[in-house]
């Protein structure tokens, strides 16, 4: 009877180790349509030109990516979440824009123990008390690069700003990020409804205030509305525009041109960065998409080069939870924006730059870097990190 237990024991762990060994599965729920489809879309392209590049696998294996769009709600990417853990037995999730649907999500992610690569939303939340080690953000933390603007402004020595951003998680992360660092006077901070096109109401407020400076975060066709609506009102003239880069980036430029000229952000990453990953992603995405790549695509490349890297770390073998979460941690892969580590609550580690939008010499309407604000940033709340 022992003899042939062990042998069913052994039967089981090889049938465990070829299916281990067989395919890679990745779950991308993204925004693919509405007003924040842009952000899903560039992530997805990203992601999708990083497996073009890997041929198709992830860590030597056949890949399938399951891709859905949450159309921003948290039902549905809850739903369909489930669907992916669930049904399709997912390796890894990725791809959600905004941070009240990953809220949602990551509940359910981690109580399956499948691993999530962030490749954009970053809550202060995921990055504090509830830190997980199924949750990797390959981005930034919400907070990061409204820091870095608020440092910006507080350099630069604006003194009366107004603060426009969405009343939801992700906006109020981005007030207190911005916050900590600028130390004048915040007129008024202006909350918006997640999803808004119509900013009249707003700018009349802004108008009445008579700002030196605004600082806004409203992703895809929100920021592409307000930055029109508010050169159109005339407001540009006396007043500086500053954004994450993520409201001022390719993406959001293409849609409004010229009128972006001026606009000071910051991000982690630009188009011009002179490292050798980044120079083929740029030419790979302008020759597939016809089009300059944005940070949210940047970020869903890096993502796929991550999981690549952590599935032929483990050898296939993404049972393994615990190696495969030390080979995520140990990032074996170049990023387009250089070099980063993870810090003890998987958030970036990571440089900050200042980019000012103007043309350049082909003429395009673009970001230019223009130099550094921080220099290896953590976030704020890795203090409050006690990961299991």
């Amino acid at each position: 009877m022992s003899l042939r237990l062990t042998a069913l024991a052994t039967a089981l762990m090889f049938a465990g180790a070829v299916h281990a060994a067989d395919k890679i599965k990745v779950g991308f729920v993204s925004t693919l349509s509405g007003p924040g489809a842009g952000l899903g879309v560039d992530i997805r392209d990203g992601f999708n030109l990083a497996m073009k590049r890997l041929n198709g696998k992830l860590g030597d294996l056949p890949a399938e990516v399951l891709i859905a769009d949450d159309q921003q709600s948290p039902d549905i990417a809850k739903q369909t979440a489930d669907k992916f853990l669930k049904k399709d037995k997912v390796d890894f999730m990725t791809g959600i824009v905004f941070s009240n649907i990953m809220l949602a999500v990551g509940p359910t992610v981690f109580e399956n123990k499948t691993f999530y690569i962030s490749a954009n939303a970053g809550p202060s939340q995921y990055a504090g008390e509830q830190c997980n080690p199924y949750f990797f953000n390959v981005a930034w933390q919400n907070d990061n690069l409204h820091e870095a603007v608020g440092k910006i402004v507080q350099d630069k020595g604006f003194k009366n700003v107004v603060i426009v951003t969405p009343n939801y998680p992700g906006g109020k992360d981005a007030v207190s990020g911005f916050k900590r660092y600028y130390k004048g006077v915040v007129a008024e901070e202006v909350y918006t409804k997640l999803g808004q096109l119509d900013y009249a109401a707003e700018l009349a407020q802004i108008r009445n205030l008579k700002p030196d400076a605004l600082f806004f975060f409203l992703p895809g066709g929100m920021g592409i509305n307000f930055v029109k609506q508010f050169v159109s009102a005339g407001l540009s003239r006396d007043t500086q525009l500053f954004a994450p880069g993520f409201s001022a980036d390719e993406d959001v430029i293409k849609a409004v041109g010229a009128p972006m000229m001026g606009m000071f952000n910051s991000s982690h990453w630009a188009h011009d960065m002179e490292n050798a990953e980044n120079k083929r992603f740029v030419a790979d995405f302008e020759k597939e998409y016809k089009r300059l790549p944005s940070l949210y695509a940047s970020q869903g490349y890096d993502a796929a080069l991550m999981m690549d890297a952590a599935v032929r770390d483990v050898k296939g073998n993404v049972d393994d939870k615990k190696a495969l979460q030390k080979a995520l941690e140990a990032k074996h892969f170049k990023s387009v924006r250089g070099d980063f580590k993870f810090n003890s609550n998987h958030y970036p580690v990571q440089n900050y730059y200042l980019r000012a939008i103007g043309k350049d010499a082909q003429g395009r309407v673009t970001n230019k870097t223009m130099g550094s604000i921080f220099t290896n940033h953590a976030d704020a709340y890795v203090a409050q990190c006690k990961m299991k």
